[in-house]
């Protein structure tokens, strides 16, 4: 099956959302298609051309979006003067709400990656009357511990890269949270120690992918670089800006997100997962799925993080079904 080819964009723009940021969004596909939201990840990546493949184009409208001060959106968050104080989840969502106003549309079907399924998640549980069907893939719900495993856990799974990682923060830095710690850094008035930290972040999430050193293309631009250590940093390090979680009946602390997957009821949701994605080792997919009873889950074997051709397979089924309206 595989994904649908290459498509260009039939109309885009930039949308004034406030706080002096205009969002870059496009639409692609069938201007009388069914609605499809597309959540890219990071935070702080951008909406790639390889994304919009995922629809097929006679069926859906297919839009994409840069987040705030990711990618083409403005001010970026590699500028050090941008305001960072007025991106977080709840600016992002109401971005959303202003996109989805500006062209006209009802309720969309949300997709997301990595990131974007955390954002999709809590878009839907606080706007499920607009959500039609969520396609989620990478999935994360942005809890502390996920944040907690992605830094210091898989310390002990990569302990060379680890040692690097924390090597590069001020001694006394080093024992608390370090997604907080490295965004101390890369907040520096010093252009110098901006540019270590974004460099020490990206090669540390090159690792835990794993990949090659040096091998993920866009951390190979340093303006790329700068601006999602920045804003991934300035999520993690704020708990993505969601709360704190209540904890369940043992006690752990579970997240906003998976905490109120009951709010998902009655909204059609696939995910789709990599069974070697180191996420899964606090097992939140599962759980998820679990709370979530209008969910289905497919798991792909020996896929990480990008469930590669199988997941592409899986995906680009349920949006094809979704299409179809079942």
């Amino acid at each position: 099956m595989g994904r649908y080819p290459d498509i260009e964009p039939y109309d885009h723009g930039m949308l004034d959302v406030g706080d002096g940021n205009r969002v870059y969004w496009e639409t692609c596909g069938n201007p009388h298609g069914k609605p499809a939201l597309v959540l890219h990840g990071g935070p702080g990546s951008r909406a790639s051309p390889g994304l919009r493949r995922y629809f097929d184009p006679d069926a859906y409208r297919i839009v994409l979006l840069d987040q705030r001060g990711a990618g083409r959106s403005t001010p970026g968050a590699a500028d050090h003067t941008t305001d960072m104080g007025v991106n977080t989840t709840a600016h992002l969502m109401a971005d959303l709400e202003r996109l989805r106003a500006h062209l006209g549309i009802e309720r969309w079907l949300v997709w997301g990656v990595s990131w974007g399924s955390a954002l999709g998640l809590r878009y839907a549980q606080t706007h499920p009357g607009v959500v039609s069907e969520l396609v989620l893939t990478g999935v994360t719900t942005g809890s502390a511990p996920e944040v907690a495993l992605l830094t210091r856990g898989l310390g002990k799974l990569f302990p060379e890269a680890f040692e690097r990682f924390v090597g590069e923060l001020p001694a006394g830095e080093r024992d608390g949270d370090l997604a907080a710690a490295y965004n101390r850094l890369l907040e520096s008035p010093d252009p110098d120690v901006r540019e270590r930290a974004a460099r020490a972040w990206t090669d540390w999430e090159t690792a835990i992918i794993p990949a090659p050193p040096g091998s993920v293309e866009r951390f190979q631009d340093p303006e790329f670089r700068r601006g999602f250590a920045r804003t991934v940093t300035h999520y993690w390090g704020n708990d993505h800006f969601l709360g704190d979680g209540e904890g369940d009946s043992e006690g752990n602390d579970e997240g906003v997100v998976l905490r109120d997957a009951h709010l998902l009821k009655g909204i059609p949701g696939t995910l789709v997962q990599g069974s070697l994605d180191l996420g899964n080792l606090l097992g939140i997919v599962w759980r998820l799925h679990h709370a979530w009873p209008d969910s289905e889950l497919t798991i792909v074997d020996e896929a990480g993080h990008d469930a590669g051709a199988v997941g592409d397979d899986a995906l680009v089924a349920a949006t094809d079904r979704y299409a179809r309206g079942g």
